[in-house]
């Protein structure tokens, strides 16, 4: 991974405070202002990175299934 702060990059694409990342992961939060200063061990960078992409993809999938909503409306419609 690269040197960018990854508790930070998460944290902005998810638009929440690095506390409400910390509840999230259930981290204490004396352990979580370490990470986020950038002492972050190899397996919490991927405890993050996990949540990242599970929040992702429950966005994605959200997204098909209101686009399928909509196919299924269209063709009771027709």
């Amino acid at each position: 991974m690269s040197n960018e702060n990854i508790v930070k990059k998460v944290c902005k694409e998810l638009g929440i405070t690095q506390k409400e990342l910390a509840e999230r992961l259930g981290v204490p939060q004396p352990t979580f202002a370490r990470w986020a200063s950038g002492d972050i061990p190899e397996h919490a960078k991927k405890l993050v990175m996990l949540y990242l992409e599970n929040m992702q993809l429950k966005q994605k999938l959200k997204k098909v299934t209101n686009a399928l909503k909509v196919l299924k409306e269209f063709q009771e419609n027709e």
